[in-house]
Parts: C-alpha cells; structure tokens; sequence
C-alpha cells in the first residue's frame, strides 16, 4: 500500500491529513495455467462489441473523423468512455483529455437531452494540443435518451469532424438516427441482462428451499439420536453411547455441509441491476455506517459478469469492507474495479494498523471464506498487511470463457 500523510493540512478535518500516492498496482500470475487467456481482453461483454460496431459505421456513413461513447456510470453523475473509433493509437489513449477541451464544455446541454453541434476550429485549447492529429472543425455531441423511460440520457455521444460546421450540420439526421439504434441496444442489453438474473436467482432460491427442507430433516433426526445418546449414557450402555455419538457427529457434519451451501451459495441481497449497481450500493452504505472515507473507482464502463461471478465477487468485497469496519482503525479506504492482461481486479484497501485486520475474531474466519468464494470462480485472494502499513486485499479472476454460461448456468 503505497499512502503517506500531508504535512500541511488543508483543513481542520481530521481526515483531510492523508493522501494514497497511487493507484493499486496488479501483478498477472506467471503460471502455465493461464497460458489461454486473451490478454487483449474487452472490458465489458458483448454490449461493447456492438457498439463499436455501431460507431465505426457510424464514423464512415457521416464521413466524420472519429467519435466517442460515453455511458452513465451507476452511480448517475459519471461519465465513462465505453468505446471510441477513428483515433489514432495516441489519441485514442488519450481521448479522455481531448474530450475535455475548453471550447467542448457540452456535457452538461447534452445530459439535459439537448444535441449539441459546435464550430471548434478556433478552439483555444487547439494551440496546446500536441498531436498532429488535433484537425478537427466541427463537433456534435448527441444524448442518448432511454426509449422505455424518458429520463436522465444513458450516456453521450460525441462525434468530431474533419469538416466545416455547416457541413457537419448535414449529417444531423443520420447521427440522430444511429444513436436512437444504440440507444435501443444499451436498454434492450440492460433489460435482457436483469431478467436474466432475476430468473436465475429464483432457481437459486428454489435450490435453497430444497437445501433447507434437507437440513430441517438432518436436524430433526440429529435431535432423536440426542435423546437416545442421553437414555445410552443413563443405562450406561457403552456400545449405544458409541453409535448414537457416531450417528449425531454424521449428522452434524451433513447438517454444517448444507448450511454452509445455503449461506454461501445460494442466498444473495445482489441488486438486480448487477455487480457494478451493487457495489455501489456497498460503498454508499459503508460510508453511511463509518467515519471512514471510502474511495470508490469503477473504470469499467459496464462490468457484466456470469451471476455465479456477481455473487461471488460481492460477498467478497461486503466482507472486506466489513473487515475494516471492525478491525482495521483506519480512517481512509478504496475500492478499485478495473481489468488487467486478461483479468478482472478488484482491489481493497485501508490505511489502517495492518496485519490484524483479518485475524479471526470470534470465530470469523474472513480470509479463509473469501477464498473458498474466490475459489469457486477460478479466482485468488492475494492479501498483503503490514503493521502500521494498512491491509491490502486483492481479489483477481480471468475472463469467464465464452461458454462459462452454458456450462454453469
């Protein structure tokens, strides 16, 4: 964990005295193993592979240089560069930055659900820009407005031109047109996904039912052999004693195994609107229930996983944030959502005392149950906490393969 303490505090806040000096850094393992991952992997699932296909074609019909798609992040303020076409390799590395150029001020229009189209070839910012390729001379910056709930715009759009304003202006209806297509794609992927997971957390739940009906069994005939064991012990009949302790140890072992699957398995508070909309939920009430400041950065624009992934991935970090809720002293945390070389990274981290923080306490085996978790969906727990050097957990898991859902769901 790399962090260090201000000298000169800015405030008064007693929070205000600690800045991280970097982002979480992740090391791919080495293993042969792995040796079939993409490392070249999309980010997000199939939405982003039809989009950008949308935006290529959409850049040679309109005859535009390039473009950029930006959704709304689940936390309804942000917006997230989900994919981007006609860009050099250094410009589209660095489309970030150049949508941000003083004569784009935009944003804020387009999300009202106004379209934008803008002269920028005289844009002050052209000057400092370092790249030959800043040619642009006109700008259109569409909303993508949701067609089954008119509200807050999905994301935008933001196409750039090598041509003059008026003859941007031409290509109006076109780009209307296309972006009411993505538009219609994003909400038909987004409601295909949630009844999709709502439909496997009702058999979810079935299976739980069914695994509950068993344990009401085992513990009823666990209790029967309890009264025979006590009627054994008062006879003094050594072999009964034997077996019916025998009986009860079978039967609490097969008791312990279905519970742990119930809890572990099968029951899950996951949002319906999937693991990036959870997760901030979990960072919105950590921060609701702490003096801790948390740190929330999810750099993935939309994070769609199998459900088994979802679930597994949320009790892990709910549990992590517990940890240091309870045990870590510290005063600032993170939660880092991102994807490396071919996996996905979930990162968290506090500046707390370190090295206790996930002792067991009471019988709370934290580290032990997160990796079961992780172990389910081919993934590792790497913990690194040092004292008076905070604690870091790093959950990691490669790509799920294209055919994880029909093998597994």
């Amino acid at each position: 964990m790399l962090m260090r303490k201000k000298k000169n505090p800015a405030s008064g806040n007693a929070h205000s005295d600690f800045l991280w000096l970097r982002d979480p850094e992740f090391t791919p393992p080495e293993s042969g193993n792995e040796a079939h991952i993409q490392h070249d992997m999309p980010r997000i699932g199939e939405l982003r592979t039809l989009l950008k296909l949308f935006l290529n074609n959409l850049v040679k019909l309109a005859g535009a240089a390039s473009a950029v798609l930006r959704l709304l992040a689940p936390d309804g303020r942000t917006l997230q560069i989900i994919s981007s076409s006609g860009f050099s390799t250094e410009l589209s590395a660095e489309s970030e930055a150049l949508e941000e150029l003083n004569c784009e001020i935009t944003h804020n229009a387009a999300m009202r659900g106004d379209i934008q189209i803008l002269d920028i070839s005289q844009c002050n910012s052209r000057a400092n820009c370092p790249h030959a390729d800043c040619r642009f001379q006109s700008l259109i910056v569409v909303p993508l407005k949701p067609l089954r709930s008119p509200g807050t715009p999905l994301g935008i759009l933001s196409i750039f031109f090598d041509l003059p304003h008026g003859k941007a202006i031409e290509n109006r209806n076109l780009i209307e047109s296309v972006t009411e297509m993505m538009s219609a794609a994003i909400e038909h992927t987004h409601v295909n996904r949630e009844a999709r997971r709502i439909e496997l957390i009702n058999e979810r739940q079935a299976i739980a039912n069914d695994i509950h009906d068993s344990l009401a069994q085992t513990l009823t005939y666990a209790r029967m052999r309890v009264s025979m064991l006590i009627e054994a012990n008062r006879n003094n009949n050594k072999l009964m004693i034997k077996k019916y302790a025998s009986d009860l140890d079978e039967a609490l072992e097969i008791s312990q195994k279905n519970a742990r699957e119930l809890v572990t398995n099968f029951r899950s508070e996951i949002n319906r609107g999937g693991l990036s909309a959870a997760l901030n939920d979990l960072a919105n009430e950590f921060r609701k229930r702490n003096n801790i400041v948390l740190e929330y950065h999810n750099r993935l624009a939309d994070l769609e996983l199998p459900l088994e992934h979802e679930i597994q991935t949320y009790h892990i970090v709910h549990e992590a944030l517990n940890n240091i809720a309870r045990h870590s002293g510290a005063t600032h945390a993170r939660l880092f959502v991102d994807a490396h070389s071919g996996y996905y990274v979930f990162t968290i981290e506090d500046n707390g005392s370190g090295a206790c923080t996930f002792a067991p306490v009471e019988g709370h085996y934290g580290v032990l149950i997160m990796r079961e978790r992780a172990n389910q969906i081919g993934g590792t727990i790497k913990v690194e906490s040092a004292t008076g050097q905070g604690t870091q957990v790093q959950l990691y898991f490669p790509e799920p393969s294209p055919n994880w859902r029909a093998k597994n769901e």
